[in-house]
């Protein structure tokens, strides 16, 4: 027959606290990669609708940079 003991009140306390703290750590890294997660599809999105301009003014305009302030188109020097 095995022994049982209880530990102090002040010890199970203690312990309880330090385990909701895990829990709601893990909790919060949850969120945050479920945010991170969704963050990067929108980076996804956003990065092709870039291309997809920047490939409908490439047709237009042709190899050329433009300054986002401006809008002033520069031309590459061709060789």
């Amino acid at each position: 027959m095995s022994k049982s003991e209880k530990i102090t009140e002040e010890q199970l306390k203690e312990i309880q606290k330090i385990v909701s703290t895990t829990n709601q750590i893990k909790l919060e890294v949850g969120n945050l990669e479920a945010r991170k997660y969704m963050l990067l599809n929108e980076l996804s999105s956003v990065n092709k609708m870039m291309s997809d301009v920047s490939a409908k003014l490439e047709e237009e305009y042709g190899k050329m940079d433009i300054d986002i302030n401006t809008g002033n188109i520069t031309y590459p020097d061709e060789e």
